[in-house]
C-alpha cells in the first residue's frame, strides 16, 4: 500500500484539494492518505476543513499575528522535517502557489518523496505580480515529480521549461470538482450569517459581489478600487453591492474608510465557503482579484471582473468569461456599466463554456497515480 501525504494551508487551497483527499480516502486498498495542514490561514482553513468532514492528521498550526515570509517558509520547512520522518509518505500533494505549497514542497524534495503538484503550470512570467505566488509557483514546479496541470495552456508553459510530457496530466482544476460538491450541499443550506443578510439585503435586486486582498494592490490599488465602489453604488441605486472584506488591515482600513456610510454597499465579514457559494450564487456580477473565483464563477454563469493586470489563468480571458480590470478606477466603472445595461454583453458571458474543466480531475489525477504504480510493479517483477 502506497502512502499519501497531502498538504495545505489556507482556504483556497483547502476548497480545492478537498475533493482530492475524500476521493483518495474512498481508494484504502491502494492507498494510505493522510492530511497536513499548517494553518498558515487558521480561523478560515477551519472553516473549510468543517464543511468537507476533513480531520487533518498533522496539524502545524502556524498563523501568527503579523506573520512575515521569512518566517513562515522557515517554519514551514523546519516543522514539515517531523510529520514526513513519522509518515514517510511515497507521494506528497502541494497545491498551486502557496508558501504553504513552496515550502512543504522543498521539504518534501528533502524527504525523498515523489511530489505532485496540483494546479501546475500556471506562469504570469512576471515575479512581482502575483507577488510572492508567481516564484512560489514556478519554485515548486522545478522539484515537482508529476504535474497536474488544470489546461492546456498550463501545460504548454511547464513543456517550454524543459518538463517532461510523460510526467504532465492535465486534469482540469479541482476547484471545479468542489464547487460541483459544494453546490448540492448548499442548495438548502442556511445559517446566521445567511439569514442576517436576507433581512438587510433585498436580494430581488442585482447583486455585484465583490472580494479583494491581493498584495499587489495594497495601498494606492484598493484606494482606486474604493473609489470605483462607490461610483458604482452612486450611480445604480438599485443594485446591491456585497463586499466580505478580508480581515487583512491593509484592505480593511480603506475600504472602510471609503465605503462604510454608502447605503447600498454592505461590508460584511468574510463568509464560510458555504455561505460563499450561496451568495456567489445569488450573485450577478463578481468583481474580484481572487483566483480561484475567476475558476468557479464560469461553471455558475456569473460573469467577473478581475481587479488585476495579469493573470496566471489566461483561458478565462480568452474564452470571454472574465475581463481584467486593473485596479484603474474608470475601467472598474465602465466594464460595470456595461454588464449592467447592455442584457446581451451579459448573457454572452454568463454562457460561456467554464475552461477550467467537468469536475473530475480528482479521478484523472488517481488514475495518473495508479497507472504509475502498476508501470512501476511491472518493471520490478521484469527486472527480478
Amino acid at each position: 500500500m502506497k502512502k499519501n501525504l497531502i498538504i495545505f494551508g489556507t482556504r483556497p487551497e483547502a476548497i480545492k484539494m478537498a475533493p482530492l483527499v475524500k476521493a483518495f480516502q474512498e481508494q484504502t486498498e491502494e492507498f494510505e492518505t493522510k492530511v497536513c495542514v499548517t494553518a498558515q490561514h487558521r480561523e478560515m482553513l477551519d472553516q473549510v476543513l468543517e464543511f468537507f468532514e476533513i480531520k487533518p492528521d498533522y496539524d502545524l498550526d502556524l498563523m501568527k499575528p503579523n506573520q512575515n515570509l521569512y518566517n513562515l517558509t522557515a517554519t514551514i520547512i523546519i516543522e514539515m522535517k517531523a510529520v514526513l520522518e513519522d509518515f514517510k509518505p511515497d507521494f506528497v500533494y502541494v497545491h498551486g502557489d502557496t508558501t504553504t505549497s513552496m515550502a512543504a514542497g522543498l521539504a518534501s524534495f528533502y524527504s525523498g518523496a515523489k511530489l505532485c503538484h496540483v494546479e501546475a503550470g500556471l506562469r504570469t512570467h512576471n515575479k512581482w505580480s502575483p507577488f510572492p505566488e508567481e516564484i512560489n509557483r514556478q519554485v515548486t514546479g522545478r522539484i515537482t515529480d508529476y504535474h497536474f496541470s488544470p489546461t492546456e495552456t498550463s501545460k504548454a508553459n511547464l513543456l517550454k521549461e524543459n518538463v517532461d510530457e510523460q510526467n504532465i496530466l492535465v486534469t482540469g482544476n479541482t476547484v471545479v470538482d468542489a464547487l460541483m460538491i459544494s453546490s448540492e450541499k448548499v442548495k438548502n443550506y442556511t445559517s446566521e450569517h445567511i439569514e442576517t443578510l436576507k433581512k438587510d439585503i433585498d436580494f430581488s435586486k442585482k447583486i455585484i459581489l465583490i472580494t479583494g486582498h491581493r498584495r499587489e494592490n495594497h495601498g494606492q490599488g484598493f484606494e482606486n478600487i474604493c473609489k470605483a465602489l462607490k461610483e458604482i453604488a452612486t450611480k445604480n441605486k438599485d443594485v446591491e453591492l456585497i463586499y466580505p472584506v478580508h480581515l487583512n488591515p491593509n484592505v480593511q482600513k480603506p475600504v472602510y474608510e471609503y465605503l462604510s456610510d454608502i447605503r447600498n454597499i454592505h461590508l460584511i465579514d468574510p463568509m464560510a465557503y458555504p455561505e460563499f457559494v450561496w451568495l456567489m450564487n445569488k450573485s450577478y456580477i463578481i468583481i474580484t482579484d481572487s483566483g480561484g473565483i475567476q475558476e468557479e464563477a464560469p461553471s455558475l454563469g456569473k460573469p467577473v471582473l478581475v481587479m488585476r493586470d495579469t493573470t496566471e489563468r489566461p483561458e478565462a480571458v480568452e474564452a470571454g468569461t472574465v475581463i481584467l480590470v486593473g485596479t484603474d478606477t474608470d475601467k472598474i466603472i465602465t466594464e460595470t456599466q456595461k454588464l449592467l445595461e447592455d442584457t446581451s454583453h451579459y448573457q454572452r458571458m454568463s454562457r460561456l463554456h467554464n475552461p477550467y474543466g467537468d469536475g473530475k480531475a480528482c479521478d484523472k489525477i488517481i488514475d495518473y497515480i495508479k497507472a504509475i504504480e502498476l508501470e512501476a510493479n511491472a518493471l520490478e517483477i521484469a527486472n527480478n
